[in-house]
């Protein structure tokens, strides 16, 4: 298994298309389970990936574009699912104050296998901006993913600001920070963490029961 995460992730990096869905068209035939092949190729691929960022053996460019190439390239093999259910709630994902997209592009591509529609709001400095775009897509859960510490202790502000708006919204948190401390979502009001791109997707269940 490691060599073929390896190859895929050497594949990313060539930003060679051809074979990373060859490797993954094999990997689900083996499984037929597409989203455990997404956690046992993808998820590990684009950590390695994050963590040769961090240590300066690649360029931020490379995250992007590898993250990219796996969205699009899911959205093409996810198994066609039912319509979106009435009783589903509206996503959104963002970057806030920071600029490490690498964990907001692997819970778009895990929601996005499990048949959910999300909202991307890319990154986002500006908390009226963020609130306005909330209001607008008439959004129910709002996942946000950050780096620094402290763009995670600015997200206290976003919440309030969700509070003071009396917006009917729930905030999920993730990120190094969340790792590190396991108890700094309960500090700045967020309703979950997730550590994890996979776990969301049980939260976003979870949440669902109290909208």
């Amino acid at each position: 298994m490691d060599d073929i995460i390896f190859e895929f992730e050497d594949a990313l990096l060539l930003l060679d298309r051809i074979k990373i869905k060859d490797i993954l068209i094999k990997e689900f035939e083996k499984d037929e389970n597409f989203i455990r092949t997404l956690e046992r190729i993808i998820v590990p691929s684009m950590e390695n990936i994050g963590s040769k960022w961090e240590s300066g053996e690649i360029a931020l460019s490379q995250i992007y574009m590898s993250g990219k190439i796996c969205e699009e390239i899911v959205d093409e093999m996810i198994p066609k699912t039912e319509a979106k259910r009435i009783d589903d709630p509206n996503l959104a994902l963002v970057v806030f104050q920071d600029h490490h997209i690498l964990g907001k592009m692997m819970v778009y591509t895990f929601l996005r296998a499990s048949g959910y529609d999300v909202i991307d709001y890319g990154c986002q400095n500006d908390i009226d901006v963020i609130i306005e775009k909330l209001k607008k897509d008439n959004i129910k859960i709002l996942m946000i993913s950050v780096l620094m510490l402290n763009s995670a202790l600015h997200i206290e502000k976003l919440t309030s600001k969700i509070k003071e708006e009396k917006l009917d919204i729930k905030v999920v948190v993730g990120g190094a920070p969340f790792r590190f401390d396991t108890e700094l979502f309960n500090e700045i009001n967020a309703d979950a963490m997730a550590t994890n791109a996979s776990q969301v997707i049980d939260i976003i269940k979870d949440l669902k029961e109290t909208l």
